[in-house]
């Protein structure tokens, strides 16, 4: 009989010899991109393992081993923002390793992201590393937001109005949060070194509600210096009936904080909102993980029974 706990470790390391391998080959594909930009896009992301998400020395030695892995300069490693992953960020980028973060769903949650990046690149300057080669993102959840607050609006019976407003409204000040931090005399010090500005990017850009514009989390967020990961159905509905129609953030600062606070009087507690997507988001990414693993021991078994 085959032993678990060599099966496990079979199907991990093959798990990972392949999608090392395609995000090598992804990377290979969007290298002329990369070139084109300077390296600031082309670039594709690997993620640690989410069963690591609050193990901070784990995600660390993991990273590590992905990009050494990999080994293209246009590679992120994908690191979840949760409390542990803080930490494992900065370590991450100290060794010269380029990060997108992820699963930021709340104001609080971004910043700290913020000071784990800039503590990230000074000690990879202390390090001896060029900081002009560092990239990053940081991964700023949308509709995931909606969703939860439009539940706790049903529930409360509030104002129709009020509903599906919350996940632009929470993201445009997160942009001004953006612009602020990457203006002070801290940073300007590591610009002066050639270090770039972690970018925002708006995720979760898919409209989970069939009765709201289909491209709002796109239409709405265009600004300068953000990524949006829209997924293909918005894509294409976007390059089908898409509109560009010029800054969309900053222009609305006072228009998000009146939303929020109008969501504040209808009785939504935004703390409490925003830590469910991060624990959900997590349990979601362990589940998938689980589901690959699954699938690739099925198809390792297989293979082995036709040996």
């Amino acid at each position: 009989m085959r032993d678990p706990a060599n099966s496990r470790a079979d199907v991990e390391t093959t798990v990972f010899q392949l999608t090392t391998g395609d995000v090598r080959a992804a990377c290979d594909v969007l290298k002329p991109v990369f070139h084109l930009t300077n390296g600031v896009d082309g670039r594709v992301s690997i993620e640690v393992s989410p069963t690591l998400a609050n193990d901070t020395e784990g995600t660390i030695a993991s990273a590590k081993d992905l990009w050494k892995a990999v080994d293209r300069e246009n590679l992120l490693i994908k690191i979840p923002a949760t409390s542990e992953g803080g930490p494992a960020i900065t370590a991450t980028l100290a060794e010269g390793i380029s990060v997108n973060v992820t699963l930021i769903f709340g104001l609080d949650r971004y910043k700290q992201v913020m000071e784990s990046y800039v503590a990230g690149l000074e000690q990879a300057r202390d390090n001896g590393h060029d900081l002009s080669t560092i990239h990053s993102v940081a991964s700023f959840f949308v509709s995931r937001v909606d969703t939860e607050i439009d539940k706790r609006l049903k529930e409360l019976g509030a104002d129709r109005e009020l509903f599906g407003r919350a996940g632009v409204a929470n993201a445009r000040p997160a942009y001004r949060a953006f612009e602020e931090f990457f203006a002070g005399p801290r940073w300007q010090a590591l610009a002066e070194a050639g270090a770039n500005r972690q970018r925002p990017l708006w995720a979760s850009t898919g409209v989970k509600n069939p009765d709201y514009r289909d491209t709002m989390y796109v239409t709405d967020l265009v600004v300068p210096e953000t990524v949006n990961t829209m997924p293909e159905k918005t894509m294409q509905a976007f390059a089908d009936h898409g509109e560009v129609l010029g800054d969309q953030i900053t222009t609305q600062y006072d228009d998000a904080s009146t939303t929020m606070e109008s969501l504040a009087v209808a009785g939504i507690d935004y703390d409490d909102v925003i830590s469910v997507p991060e624990t959900e988001g997590v349990d979601k990414f362990i589940t998938s993980w689980n589901e690959l693993l699954d699938t690739v021991r099925t198809q390792l078994e297989g293979a082995g029974g036709q040996s």
